[in-house]
């Protein structure tokens, strides 16, 4: 059975905004390698739209770039969206019955299979289908914006922490 895990970056005070902030080099060669290890990703609609950014090539791409979009592109992914009518490459759209079309998939994969979008993780975690949240907390305070967390969660636990790269922490955090 797969593990369902929420992963995302913010900022310390809370927020997710890709504009903001960006990995450093080595961090986002760490994503690159996370990509490439995953079963496959979940994610909701305006998460799903900024990674389509990926599914082609842009000029200008370093080599890290087009090594995350080749993992991208190589990984399955389910679309949750009630406004989407079709999605790209290598993705399936979820419109209807999201609990129990993610609890098949869940079962019928193995290894880590990674959720990400604010709203499409609370959902989830209401529904107890995420086992583990990766947080990506970065060392800036941007005071507004999407909050990581669409809504309250039931109690978590810390399980592990680690210094990613360039004061970048990431906190591990399962369901208490």
């Amino acid at each position: 059975m797969a593990k369902f895990v929420f992963a995302l970056n913010q900022s310390l005070d809370g927020y997710v905004d890709h504009d903001a902030f960006a990995p450093d080099p080595v961090l986002f060669q760490h994503f690159v390698e996370d990509m490439r290890s995953l079963s496959g990703v979940v994610h909701g609609r305006r998460m799903y739209e900024t990674m389509r950014y990926w599914d082609e090539d842009q000029p200008g791409w370093s080599a890290a770039e087009r090594d995350f979009a080749s993992a991208w592109r190589a990984q399955p992914k389910w679309v949750v969206s009630r406004t989407l009518r079709s999605v790209g490459p290598n993705a399936t759209l979820i419109d209807r019955d999201v609990e129990v079309e993610l609890r098949r998939i869940k079962s019928e994969h193995e290894g880590i299979i990674e959720v990400a979008g604010p709203e499409l993780a609370k959902g989830l975690g209401d529904l107890g289908l995420v086992d583990e949240y990766r947080l990506y907390v970065h060392p800036v305070v941007i005071g507004e914006g999407k909050p990581l967390f669409a809504g309250p969660r039931s109690r978590l636990r810390l399980v592990e922490h680690e210094v990613m790269s360039g004061d970048v922490v990431r906190l591990t955090y399962v369901p208490a």
